[in-house]
Formats: structure tokens, sequence, C-alpha cells
């Protein structure tokens, strides 16, 4: 009898398990009609946004502080640096261009070996019909490379599902304050 139970209990235990998980899982999650979120009606736009990212660590009002130093004083590539940022994006390569956003975010130096950054940021748009919307860049950045390339993972306002990439390419490096202008070419793809 005991043998029997057990043969029973061991066969039919796994699909109790799954049950469970199964019931659990749909509390939480559903899967949902595009309808519901009125994304059938929309089309995608594929949209380029040009604008330069002034990073500007010196001065009297910096745009980006270092919260984090590296922990190692000899370190070519500054690996454990951590920054946070408030950049302003501009139409030109000249900060008193016109102002047409901010970068919010940070970046922390990842690599050992070459000097590359981890970037997380929002750029939030601050001109045009896409005031107040935001597009998420998050990426390996490789900063003395020529022409780099991040992922947009989304963003909110008319950027919600965005995705798409951004290339960046150093206009200005000043390697005594650490000051640069990035340019920027931002390509996503969103609903509208």
């Amino acid at each position: 009898m005991f043998i029997q139970f057990l043969i029973f209990s061991l066969l039919f235990t796994p699909f109790t398990i799954i049950s469970t998980i199964a019931h659990d899982t749909d509390d939480f999650v559903r899967t949902l009609d595009r309808k519901m979120l009125g994304l059938d009606e929309k089309k995608e736009k594929f949209i380029h946004f040009r604008f330069y990212w002034h990073d500007a660590m010196s001065g009297r009002n910096p745009s980006s502080v270092e919260v984090v130093p590296p922990p190692l004083k000899n370190s070519t590539t500054r690996f454990g640096l951590v920054n946070m940022l408030d950049n302003p994006l501009t139409l030109g390569p000249q900060l008193n261009s016109k102002l047409v956003g901010q970068a919010q975010g940070f970046y922390a130096s990842t690599s050992q070996s070459e000097f590359v950054l981890l970037m997380a940021m929002n750029l939030v748009i601050t001109e045009g019909k896409y005031n107040g919307s935001t597009i998420t860049i998050l990426g390996r950045n490789p900063i003395y490379y020529e022409e780099r390339e991040m992922p947009v993972i989304g963003g909110s306002g008319l950027f919600r599902f965005a995705r798409g990439y951004a290339k960046l390419r150093t206009y200005w490096f000043s390697p005594s304050t650490r000051d640069a202008i990035v340019e920027y070419n931002v390509y996503v793809l969103h609903y509208y």
C-alpha cells in the first residue's frame, strides 16, 4: 500500500505544482489585446533627432558630477567611476545654441582594459510636438571609438513602446577638465 501511495504521489505531484504555478501566474500577468491600448489603429513612425550632448564637469555649475570616484587611484580607465548627469541637449555644438532637451541619468566606467561607459539616461525633449516625452537609452559606450552605437530601449509620452538606436560621435573633448560635447543622431520607431 505504501509503495502504491509513493508511486501515485511521485506521478501526480508535478501536475499539482504546475497547476499551482499556472494559477499563481495568472494573478499578475495576462495577455493583452493591442486594441485595449489603441495600438491597432496607430501606425509606426520612423524619426531622426540630431542634437549635441554637453557633459560639463568643470565650472561653477557642472551638468555632470562624480558621485562615486574610481576605487583604484592608478586605473587608466577610471574603472568603478559613477557620474550623475543632467546635460543640456542643443541643436548646435555651441552651448548657447537652441536648447531642445536634457539628458538625465548616469554613466559608469565598466572596463579595466579600455575606457568604456555603461550609460543609462532619459533624453527629455523640451521643444516642439515631442515636448515632455522621453527617449530612454541604455548601453555600452566605448568613448574613444570614433563612432559608437547604443540602443533606444523605450520611452514615455509620445515615445511609449519606442525602439531604435543612437549613433554617437565626439565633437570635442578636454582631457584636463574631462568636459565633452558629443553629437547624437537618434533613430526612433514609435507609434503615432
